[in-house]
């Protein structure tokens, strides 16, 4: 499949190019110096000596009960692992509290959208990305998709909670925590027999991953005529923005705006999507979890089937192995606006959008207990790749 065909896959917004985030400077996109070629400067040596002096497991255990944002480290930490952290989790200056407590706002009104559009549809754009499938399946999290699925479910939705950013939420500590499992990732696939396409997750692989979710989440939501204020949709960016630099995504890499991040996203989106064989894998190991989560001992797997498919549209969906299904397809093409535009219509009345949290929430905490068959799940440091 050629660029130009591939570029069609998505949604089109605007001219190719982006600028950097907060305007710092515009990526080299393309070049040796661009993100392509650039990773984690600071958290990669950290990974690499944890993982070389053997000392990882007992470092899990130690950052296991660390968990709110305001939570002092624990004692025990090696010197460099401590004084990373203690950077690696402070905020960005340019950080805006307003901003954080209208997206938190924005998240409690729209949660449904927002949990179908990050979990079920950022998931399937994700299996369609050549070099994130083969991380993820290559790595130890890709021989357990379930424990897979809950510890990224884990910063997702810490980025969608009321208090993600509070003191007293966990959006930093997941953040921190995912960041160190990446660059671990990172040092651990070079030495797989399997892995063969030189160093994961990049700087542009993780701004890739990252338009798989606010950037095609709002983009969604648009196009489903949910209407969003423009203070909203600016705290929805920031929220997102901030994440971004959490994870150890450099600031002038970041869009600073929805147009920029929708040309970021034309640009750097179809030209690293297609199929691959561990892509199909793992989107039918996905979307089997999807049909226990909806309706346990059922067959709703053509349901799910279909709500891909909607989500992602039939290019991708064909590039993932999803069937199409005859019966759901249609229906969930006709129904799915009618209830959205049902739904809005409600959203004025009082104690809607406190009814519709409540839901949101329980189906959260739903899907996160299946997951982890309601045991303890924390982010863990890996030290092995996916078990031959």
């Amino acid at each position: 499949m050629s660029e130009m065909s591939r570029r069609k896959v998505l949604l089109s917004g605007g001219a190719l190019g982006a600028a950097g985030a907060l305007g710092l400077a515009t990526p080299a996109w393309g070049t040796d110096e661009g993100p392509r070629s650039v990773y984690d400067t600071e958290a990669d040596p950290v990974s690499a000596q944890l993982l070389d002096s053997g000392v990882v497991p007992e470092v899990n255990r130690l950052l296991w009960d660390w968990t709110r944002n305001d939570q002092p480290l624990p004692a025990g930490l090696p010197g460099y692992l401590h004084d990373f952290i203690e950077k690696a989790r402070r905020l960005p200056e340019w950080a805006d509290r307003a901003k954080l407590e209208t997206a938190a706002r924005f998240n409690k009104s729209r949660g449904i959208y927002l949990n179908l559009l990050n979990g079920v549809g950022g998931g399937m754009l994700s299996t369609a990305i050549p070099k994130e499938a083969w991380a993820v399946y290559y790595s130890k999290g890709g021989a357990d998709m379930e424990d897979r699925v809950a510890k990224t479910s884990l910063l997702g939705f810490a980025v969608g909670a009321l208090n993600a950013y509070r003191p007293d939420g966990d959006c930093i500590v997941q953040a921190v925590k995912t960041r160190l499992v990446h660059a671990a990732i990172r040092h651990l696939l070079q030495q797989s027999p399997h892995w063969k396409w030189g160093i994961p997750i990049s700087q542009e692989d993780m701004l890739v991953t990252w338009h798989t979710l606010p950037t095609y989440a709002m983009r969604k939501m648009r196009e489903w005529k949910v209407p969003i204020s423009a203070a909203d949709s600016q705290a929805y960016l920031h929220v997102w923005q901030v994440t971004a630099h959490m994870l150890g995504i450099r600031d002038e890499y970041i869009p600073a705006t929805w147009a920029a991040a929708n040309a970021q996203s034309d640009q750097v989106l179809p030209p690293n999507m297609g199929p691959t064989r561990e892509g199909v894998e793992l989107t039918d190991i996905l979307l089997g979890q999807l049909a226990e989560q909806t309706s346990p001992g059922s067959v709703s797997r053509p349901l799910c089937n279909a709500l891909a498919r909607y989500l992602v549209g039939d290019q991708v969906a064909d590039w993932d192995g999803i069937k199409r299904e005859p019966i759901w397809g249609p229906l969930i093409a006709t129904a799915w606006p009618a209830l959205v535009r049902f739904r809005e219509g409600l959203i004025p009345l009082p104690l809607v959008p406190e009814a519709a949290w409540v839901i949101d929430e329980a189906a959260r905490q739903y899907i996160l207990f299946y997951l982890t068959k309601g045991k303890a799940t924390k982010i863990e440091i890996p030290t092995i790749n996916r078990p031959e």
